[in-house]
Protein backbone atom coordinates (compact mmCIF):
# COMPACT_ATOMS: atom_id res chain seq x y z
CA UNK A 1 0.00 0.00 0.00
CA UNK A 2 1.67 3.33 -0.49
CA UNK A 3 2.74 5.78 1.83
CA UNK A 4 0.51 8.39 1.67
CA UNK A 5 -3.01 5.95 1.33
CA UNK A 6 -1.54 4.71 4.95
CA UNK A 7 -1.10 8.44 5.89
CA UNK A 8 -5.06 9.13 4.75
CA UNK A 9 -6.22 6.26 6.63
CA UNK A 10 -4.10 7.29 9.54
CA UNK A 11 -5.56 10.64 9.62
CA UNK A 12 -8.88 9.40 8.90
CA UNK A 13 -9.16 7.50 11.62
CA UNK A 14 -8.02 9.98 14.16
CA UNK A 15 -10.47 12.07 12.39
CA UNK A 16 -13.25 10.32 13.52
CA UNK A 17 -11.64 9.83 16.90
CA UNK A 18 -11.54 12.98 17.25
CA UNK A 19 -15.07 14.02 16.05
CA UNK A 20 -16.54 10.50 18.44
CA UNK A 21 -14.39 13.07 21.56
CA UNK A 22 -16.33 16.37 20.64
CA UNK A 23 -19.74 14.67 20.04
CA UNK A 24 -19.21 13.26 23.30
CA UNK A 25 -18.25 16.51 25.21
CA UNK A 26 -21.22 18.03 22.96
CA UNK A 27 -23.52 15.46 24.99
CA UNK A 28 -21.86 15.68 28.56
CA UNK A 29 -22.08 19.19 28.58
CA UNK A 30 -25.32 19.14 26.85
CA UNK A 31 -24.72 21.92 24.91
CA UNK A 32 -28.81 22.97 23.56
CA UNK A 33 -30.16 20.52 25.12
CA UNK A 34 -28.53 18.02 22.82
CA UNK A 35 -28.62 14.85 25.63
CA UNK A 36 -32.54 15.47 26.05
CA UNK A 37 -33.19 15.72 22.58
CA UNK A 38 -31.23 12.78 21.15
CA UNK A 39 -32.53 10.55 24.05
CA UNK A 40 -36.21 11.03 23.85
CA UNK A 41 -36.91 12.01 20.21
CA UNK A 42 -37.50 9.11 18.04
CA UNK A 43 -35.08 9.30 15.90
CA UNK A 44 -32.38 10.64 18.07
CA UNK A 45 -29.70 8.13 17.43
CA UNK A 46 -29.87 9.12 13.49
CA UNK A 47 -29.12 12.26 14.33
CA UNK A 48 -26.30 11.11 16.74
CA UNK A 49 -24.84 9.11 14.24
CA UNK A 50 -25.25 11.89 11.81
CA UNK A 51 -23.83 14.25 13.80
CA UNK A 52 -20.40 11.77 14.53
CA UNK A 53 -19.95 11.08 10.47
CA UNK A 54 -20.36 14.38 9.58
CA UNK A 55 -17.91 16.21 12.11
CA UNK A 56 -15.78 12.82 11.22
CA UNK A 57 -15.50 13.34 7.90
CA UNK A 58 -14.36 17.22 8.87
CA UNK A 59 -11.78 16.51 11.18
CA UNK A 60 -9.99 13.86 9.35
CA UNK A 61 -10.28 16.45 6.29
CA UNK A 62 -8.29 18.72 8.31
CA UNK A 63 -5.98 16.22 9.83
CA UNK A 64 -5.25 15.08 6.71
CA UNK A 65 -4.43 19.03 5.44
CA UNK A 66 -2.46 19.47 8.75
CA UNK A 67 0.03 16.13 8.25
CA UNK A 68 0.22 17.20 3.82
CA UNK A 69 0.95 20.71 5.02
CA UNK A 70 3.65 19.63 7.56
CA UNK A 71 5.44 17.39 4.84
CA UNK A 72 6.59 20.28 3.24
CA UNK A 73 10.69 20.41 2.95
CA UNK A 74 12.57 23.67 2.86
CA UNK A 75 14.72 23.95 -0.15
CA UNK A 76 16.46 26.93 0.93
CA UNK A 77 20.01 26.21 2.31
CA UNK A 78 20.78 29.06 4.28
CA UNK A 79 17.18 29.82 5.87
CA UNK A 80 16.93 33.57 4.89
CA UNK A 81 15.58 35.21 2.05
CA UNK A 82 16.22 37.52 -0.12
CA UNK A 83 15.20 40.88 1.38
CA UNK A 84 14.93 43.54 -1.22
CA UNK A 85 14.72 47.08 -0.45
CA UNK A 86 12.76 49.76 -2.20
CA UNK A 87 12.99 53.41 -2.40
CA UNK A 88 10.67 55.14 -0.04
CA UNK A 89 9.93 58.69 -1.69
CA UNK A 90 11.41 62.16 0.51
CA UNK A 91 8.53 63.44 2.12
CA UNK A 92 8.48 66.35 3.97
CA UNK A 93 7.17 65.34 7.43
CA UNK A 94 6.40 68.86 9.01
CA UNK A 95 6.85 72.34 7.01
CA UNK A 96 4.09 74.58 5.41
CA UNK A 97 1.82 73.48 2.66
CA UNK A 98 1.38 74.96 -0.12
CA UNK A 99 -2.43 76.18 -0.59
CA UNK A 100 -3.81 77.60 -3.72
CA UNK A 101 -7.33 79.78 -3.56
CA UNK A 102 -10.11 79.02 -5.86
CA UNK A 103 -11.92 76.39 -7.62
CA UNK A 104 -9.51 74.43 -9.77
CA UNK A 105 -12.67 73.11 -11.92
CA UNK A 106 -14.64 75.22 -14.19
CA UNK A 107 -17.84 74.71 -15.05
Amino acid sequence: MPELVRLYIRQVIVGFGLSAAFVTLLLWLNVANLWHLVTHAQGGWIALLMLWVFNGIVFAGVQFGISIMRMSQNDDDTGRGKRITFATPTVPRDGPVAVRSGDSSTS
